[in-house]
């Protein structure tokens, strides 16, 4: 509708009220009906014209009220600048005329609806209201009200409000309305209510004031009536405005009577509306609300909201939040949250029970070096804490389950009276931290620290345990007169014969009796191994002590048990059995039945092309031949040693034997040749003075004694007598070599090659001085003295010396130049452990070339080595799982990940329990990355760089799931605790940025 025509109907003024007087005139009043048309028409330039020239003209006194009247209209509407003051000066001339208060209304409602407020109030006072209707009236006072509302003179506006109210028109229901808001704004809740409650009976307003009026019980504390109100119209079918916000004040009032079910109720109905939000304090009373009816998992919802933030809402929010996850089984979530509570101190109750609790907490979920710091803190911060007991007991308990025993002995240190239950703690962590300098080879210390754990023998079987450690620490020391002493005062404790550890006394106590060549007594013991492990499944060390058994009696001439011990580690497949042919053919050598030998030595040969005991069945089968007077056989088995095996330290006696099979067959030119090896070649030999005088003979019998003078010359040069300067030089700069004087032994050895370059110790002098070089921190000048052993002839310090040159490769990054010399190293290895350190060498060479399938071969063969190179099972774990990661094998890798994990406590477990979790977060599976790390990590809190690592992880896995609480509490524990600098600045770093 027009807006001209809505302020005719709100006049109830209409074109034919205008066209009707007394006497129709056919002039001046023709004309102001045609005026009155034209405004009609909204012709309203027309009709202010013609009015305005029609008022020149002589008019009786009611047609000029007429004129000015329409004229005043049109100009209003034409929002002409001097419209307003027509339809005033019309108003103030003809006061007492009926039209007066038209004019007035007319001019009133021009303003209130073009939203003049301040206009439409003056307009509307110059309204007589006495001589309207009631409907009118009541129109007039509304809007008056309603202009002071919008302009915010609330009292004047209720006073007009007031009025109209009271008159009953249609509009006194929005006059009810806006009172009673009113009144609400003013805190005059009795007459919001009364006033409410009235504009509520009228349809429209009857969905708009049950959210006003609950908000009015509710602020009265009226709760009972807020519910008795709201409850009815919530569950009915009406149409309600602001339905989630009447819910929130039921939620409200519901919390404040304790009724926490239906507050939850309410505040779930609020939130599902998504028409609004929660302050922080109506978000912890919903959280509080699930806590108390058990629906923790949604009290979590809400309470990790309200946490966040530095107010007392935040500390008690984080503290229900960490009762809710221990509810959850979820120990790790309520850990970070017990933390945060403790660290704040609006509410100091709260701040002691939220410390101790996470000191609990940290106990269920086995991080006992946190729980140990924590509940060391508690009974220093609160010495007279209502906790104060249990937290002694609980930190007796930590003590025993930490990672950092140190710690914990020197809190046992400070209780001057060491309970029953402290003293049981001390020695077992006085234990735990002995087997720590044990494996870190710091034997002194782990001596010492046995030494406290025996101080308290609070536990029988474990003080048995002490003394087999104790035994076992020696031994690694090389104290085997001690170790002897200490094995054997376990075996005084009188355990059971099928205890474990004195089954392992056994072993141990072998070994001590057969490395001080106490032979019966070590066959005794290793006997009693063997007999107590033979039927069991789990056999450590069983194998080894076999055989050590069968040496036992072969020391001591028992050649018939020997052998029947040999036969049966063969029989029983031992994991030796390789050496057990190889010792079995030698008993049976000596007990004459040396067809069975030989036989021996060829399934040893045949069958076993890498074992360390081939070259020693290769010349032991070429010396049962000699004996056997099968000379052509006897003269091939040591051919193929020579040829298949010339860096051999069997060389020179296998070319000894060979020329004298050769000799026994008459072929004297060989004969001479082998002589000649062993002297040209390997002059400082055992065997050269024998090689000298057999080449002797040879040569008088072929007539060529002539060509025997060089060789003496050679020999003699090569062999000075005892008293000779260079073999003093030489031992002397040998024992610097062996007290570890590197510096001078290098200087020595230098000084000897310059002296005698064609010393028959070349090759023992040229190593040693690499070595000692080496070992001073000069690689280079190391490097040129095994090169030019490289260029000697076959022998084993050229195998060492290759070993050392890929090394000192390997550590300088150049890995593809390591290979080949590791290769050499490992083809030729003497030993376990020379063995073990080229293959992984050739492991890591591998992996850093990229050469990722031979790098888990490496690995593989590596861990068939266990233990005979610290860490070396963990590290060939780790980098073959690096390298099936690198293959794309990432389900392959985690298989290995996690047998690093579970059986190796090491710096490499550590590295490798992050690449497990990490694995498990590329794949999206966050739960299981987070479980891995909970799980897994308190057992290597000392490798703080991957310690840090995994929770930094596990921070990243907080934020990736919404868990923004939980990732911000991890990161400052991460910077409150990390004693590693790069870790921190990158917890900070992540801190700020999450912020």
């Amino acid at each position: 509708m027009k807006y001209y025509l809505v302020l005719l109907a709100g006049l109830g003024m209409s074109m034919e009220a205008f066209s009707q007087s007394t006497l129709y005139q056919t002039g001046h009043q023709q004309a102001l009906d045609y005026h009155l048309e034209l405004f009609d028409k909204q012709l309203f330039s027309a009709s202010l014209y013609d009015n305005t020239r029609l008022l020149a003209e002589s008019l009786t006194e009611e047609q000029r009220k007429n004129a000015q009247l329409n004229r005043a209209m049109s100009a209003l509407q034409l929002e002409s600048p001097d419209g307003p003051g027509l339809m005033k000066a019309y108003i103030f001339d003809h006061g007492n005329h009926p039209t007066v208060a038209t004019a007035g209304l007319y001019l009133g409602n021009h303003f209130f609806y073009k939203r003049n407020y301040k206009e439409s109030i003056e307009a509307f006072g110059l309204v007589n209201t006495k001589g309207l209707n009631e409907e009118t009236k009541a129109d007039v006072l509304f809007k008056q009200g309603y202009a002071y509302f919008q302009l915010k003179n609330y009292g004047q506006a209720a006073g007009f409000f007031d009025q109209a109210k009271t008159l009953n028109q249609p509009i006194s229901s929005d006059a009810y309305y806006y009172s009673g808001f009113i009144a609400m704004e003013q805190g005059n809740t009795s007459k919001a209510v009364t006033d409410l409650q009235a504009a509520g009976k009228s349809p429209f307003y009857s969905t708009k004031v049950p959210y006003l009026l609950t908000a009015l019980y509710y602020q009265q504390g009226a709760y009972d009536q807020a519910i008795t109100y709201a409850e009815p119209l919530l569950a009915s079918s009406q149409n309600l405005d602001r339905r989630e916000t009447i819910h929130l004040y039921l939620a409200e009032a519901f919390y404040a009577k304790k009724d926490f079910a239906n507050a939850a109720k309410n505040y779930d109905a609020f939130i599902n509306a998504k028409k609004g939000t929660l302050s922080r304090e109506e978000v912890y009373k919903a959280g509080i609300s699930f806590f108390e009816i058990k629906n923790y998992q949604r009290a979590t919802d809400y309470l990790k909201v309200s946490a966040s933030g530095n107010d007392e809402i935040a500390q008690s929010s984080s503290y229900y939040l960490g009762h809710s996850y221990i509810k959850l089984d979820n120990f790790a979530f309520a850990s970070t949250s017990f933390q945060a509570a403790s660290k704040v101190s609006f509410n100091k109750q709260i701040q002691e029970e939220a410390l101790f609790n996470f000191a609990k907490t940290n106990l269920q979920r086995g991080s006992f070096q946190v729980a140990i710091s924590t509940l060391d803190e508690y009974l220093d911060t609160y010495p007279s804490g209502r906790h104060r007991t249990e937290a002694e007991t609980l930190l007796s308990e930590a003590l025993i389950n930490t990672n950092d025993y140190l710690r914990a002995i020197e809190q046992m240190d400070k209780i001057r009276t060491k309970s029953p239950r402290i003293q049981s703690a001390y020695q077992k962590v006085a234990f735990y931290q002995a087997m720590v300098y044990y494996r870190d080879q710091k034997y002194k210390q782990s001596i010492s620290f046995l030494d406290k754990s025996q101080a308290f023998p609070s536990d029988k079987d474990l003080l048995l345990e002490t003394h087999f450690w104790k035994g076992e620490v020696h031994t690694a020391d090389g104290n085997l007169p001690q170790a002897i002493r200490s094995y054997e005062a376990a075996r005084a404790m009188n355990p059971a014969s099928s205890h474990p550890f004195l089954i392992k006394t056994h072993y141990g106590l072998g070994y001590a009796y057969f490395n001080t060549q106490q032979y019966p007594k070590a066959e005794e013991q290793f006997r009693l191994y063997t007999e107590k492990l033979r039927g069991r499944d789990e056999k450590q060390n069983y194998d080894d002590a076999l055989l050590r058994l069968g040496d036992c009696q072969y020391v001591q001439k028992k050649f018939g048990d020997a052998s029947a011990t040999f036969q049966r580690a063969i029989t029983e497949r031992n994991s030796g059995i390789d050496y057990a042919y190889y010792r079995l053919a030698v008993v049976q050598n000596f007990q004459n039945r040396n067809d069975e030998a030989l036989s021996q030595l060829d399934r040893l040969i045949s069958g076993f092309s890498s074992s360390l005991y081939l070259e020693d069945a290769m010349f032991q089968r070429g010396q049962i031949y000699l004996e056997e007077v099968r000379y052509a056989e006897a003269s091939r088995a040591f051919s193929d040693l020579i040829t298949g095996r010339p860096s051999s330290p069997f060389v020179p006696y296998a070319l000894e034997g060979r020329a004298v099979a050769n000799f026994s067959m008459q072929r004297y030119d060989q004969t001479i040749a082998d002589y000649k090896a062993i002297l040209d070649n390997h002059p400082n030999a055992q065997n050269a003075e024998t090689a000298l005088k057999g080449l002797q003979e040879t040569l008088a019998l072929q007539g060529r004694s002539a060509e025997f003078g060089d060789y003496v010359a050679k020999y003699k040069s090569s062999n000075p007598g005892s008293g000779n300067v260079q073999v003093l030089e030489f031992e002397s700069a040998k024992s610097l070599y062996i007290d570890k004087n590197y510096p001078q032994a290098a200087r020595a050895f230098e000084n000897y090659l310059r002296s005698y370059p064609q010393s028959a110790q070349k090759t023992e002098a040229l190593f040693f001085a690499g070595d000692a070089f080496l070992q001073a921190g000069d690689a280079d000048r190391a490097i040129g003295y095994f090169k030019q052993l490289e260029r000697e002839p076959a022998s084993p310090q050229r195998v060492r010396a290759m070993q050392k040159l890929g090394m000192i490769e390997l550590d300088r990054g150049n890995y593809a130049a390591a290979i080949p010399y590791l290769e050499t190293a490992s083809q030729n290895a003497r030993n376990k452990v020379e063995e073990a350190e080229a293959v992984q060498g050739l492991m890591v060479a591998s992996f850093a070339t990229r050469k990722f399938q031979q790098a888990i071969s490496y690995a593989d063969r590596l861990m068939t080595l266990d233990g005979i190179i610290p860490e070396s099972t963990p590290t060939a774990l780790l980098t073959k799982a690096k390298a099936q990661r690198e293959m794309n094998q990432k389900p392959q890798a985690e298989t290995t990940l996690q047998n690093l994990v579970k059986d190796h406590k090491t710096v490499q477990g550590a590295e490798g329990l992050y690449l497990l979790a990490f694995s498990y977060q590329e794949r999206g599976d966050f739960e299981k990355s987070n479980n891995a790390i909970f799980d897994f990590s308190g057992p290597f809190a000392d490798y703080d760089f991957w310690y840090g690592k995994m929770f930094l992880l596990l921070a990243d896995n907080f934020q990736k799931t919404g868990e923004t609480f939980q990732a911000k509490a991890t990161l400052e524990s991460i910077v409150e605790r990390s004693t590693n600098a790069e870790i921190k600045a990158e917890a900070q770093s992540k801190l700020k940025n999450l912020n």
